[in-house]
């Protein structure tokens, strides 16, 4: 998304921002879903192993003996609704969302995203186009790729600027990563 500044009828792009996706995702919505079901399920089988009654209605689980068949699944149960539960709450508090911002006009960089409720909830960083030093494209590849493009500072600092997701193919990040070097008028490296 860009927004345009109209200077003595010339067009100029002054500001670029990127909007990033936080834990807002399809993924973690399959994986609330996922988790919290099987979560119930075990935890259901559980309980009607202690009670020696069926609360599972489409299956008869209550002959489990509790010791050790029993605590077991009431142990995963509560695990899988308790991870279901963090991951819920990731996805309403947003964590990880925000935008990076490159203003010309202001030769200002600022990257903004959410974090866990609390008195450090904004991130909120500002760097100057002078304190830049490249731009970074890290690519791995393998059973778990990575292709992330960095800000790196003069003080040594790599902030990260794509969103923690699966990866993007590599062309579109390279592309992102090379549009945002001539941007800020700044080298990119490959690592």
């Amino acid at each position: 998304m860009e927004t345009r500044d109209i200077m003595n009828n010339q067009e100029t792009f002054a500001i670029n921002k990127d909007t990033i996706k936080g834990s807002r995702r399809n993924s973690n919505y399959f994986w609330i879903v996922i988790l919290y079901t099987g979560g119930l399920g075990f935890f259901l089988a559980g309980l009607s192993s202690y009670f020696k009654r069926n609360l599972i209605p489409f299956t008869d689980v209550s002959d489990l003996i509790f010791i050790p068949q029993g605590i077991l699944l009431l142990f995963y149960g509560t695990v899988a609704i308790l991870v279901s539960t963090f991951i819920l709450l990731t996805v309403i508090w947003d964590v990880g969302g925000g935008y990076n911002e490159y203003n010309k006009q202001e030769q200002l960089v600022r990257i903004v995203r959410k974090g866990f409720p609390g008195k450090n909830r904004e991130i909120f960083l500002v760097y100057p186009f002078e304190d830049i030093k490249t731009i970074e494209l890290e690519v791995t590849e393998g059973i778990n790729p990575k292709r992330i493009v960095y800000l790196c500072t003069k003080d040594e600092r790599r902030i990260p600027l794509t969103p923690v997701q699966e990866p993007l193919e590599l062309s579109l990040v390279e592309k992102q990563a090379t549009n945002l070097a001539k941007f800020l008028d700044v080298n990119l490296s490959l690592k």
